[in-house]
């Protein structure tokens, strides 16, 4: 059996039963292997219904993305109190952690609590490249990545969108509008055929 602890790397392990609702692990030799992206990308990933969102995140993660910022738009159908909220957000990273599981990934992507878009806008970026998914963009995802950079930062709307308002935020916070081909895409399936360009263009695939 291999375990790994979500901070890189894995070891081979032997799990033993000693009694009743107990396992106990014995951990053997470490392996330095990596299996991340070339790219760091953050998903900004505004909050869908919970199969789309559980579907996005997991898709996420088995696609290397290094971090997931769940945001609450104004046109999010989903509605989130305190306490749905932090039981959503444990779901959400159990999800991270099943998806790490399955694809092989040692390092386990965050899952960040929810906050507003006004209060992203307003804390300092990371990102050297920030991309609003949008089917209003001017141009294609190709037209900025010739130069990739190696820290980006997608948004991604919920079913309907982003509000106009939203998106003007995001622009003033150095988000570059794109559109994914002629189609528009669900909130589901747009996220994810950005993360799978953006490695394709990166060399991960």
């Amino acid at each position: 059996m291999v375990l790994f602890d979500g901070r890189g790397g894995e070891y081979e392990a032997r799990l033993s039963l000693p009694g009743r609702g107990r396992v106990v692990a014995e951990t053997g030799v470490r392996h330095d292997i990596e299996r991340e992206s070339p790219l760091a990308v953050t998903l900004l990933q505004a909050v869908s219904s919970s199969e789309k969102m559980d579907f996005t995140i997991q898709k996420a993660v088995e696609l290397g993305v290094a971090a997931i910022q769940p945001v609450l738009g104004a046109k999010s159908v989903v509605r989130l109190s305190a306490e749905r909220e932090e039981k959503k957000l444990a779901r959400w990273r159990r999800v991270a952690i099943a998806a790490c599981e399955q694809c092989g990934r040692n390092r386990l992507p965050p899952v960040r609590e929810a906050m507003s878009i006004e209060a992203y806008c307003r804390a300092p970026g990371e990102a050297s490249l920030r991309l609003l998914l949008s089917p209003k963009g001017k141009i294609g995802l190709r037209d900025v990545t010739q130069q990739i950079e190696p820290v980006v930062t997608i948004a991604a709307g919920p079913e309907a969108g982003f509000s106009a308002a939203e998106e003007q935020l995001l622009e003033r916070a150095g988000f570059v509008a794109v559109r994914l081909g002629q189609r528009i895409l669900r909130t589901e399936t747009a996220a994810l055929a950005a993360l799978a360009a953006l490695n394709a263009i990166a060399g991960d695939f």
